[in-house]
């Protein structure tokens, strides 16, 4: 059994079952979630370009920042256009 663990600092950690990956793309939508780190808009835009090749549907997101959770209306947002999102980390 894998641990997740959220770093968003709950004060009461929630229990969540991990979602099933799917067994292919085709006829997904993909979410790029940029959360503003530094250069972080740089990988995301490249593997945007990797998926297109590949004929895969992307939409492209950026919080405002990076200290925050995304706004709920963005996290809406998100939840109501794509089957699953990837979220650009840098450091």
């Amino acid at each position: 059994m894998s641990v997740l663990l959220d770093p968003t600092s709950e004060q009461s950690p929630t229990l969540r079952p991990r979602l099933e990956r799917p067994d292919a793309l085709d006829g997904l939508t993909i979410g790029i979630l940029d959360i503003a780190k530094a250069r972080g808009d740089v990988f995301l835009k490249r593997l945007g370009e990797r998926l297109a090749e590949r004929g895969v549907a992307f939409k492209h997101y950026a919080k405002p920042t990076n200290t925050r959770p995304a706004p709920l209306p963005l996290q809406q947002q998100i939840a109501t256009e794509v089957n699953l999102v990837i979220e650009g980390l840098s450091d």
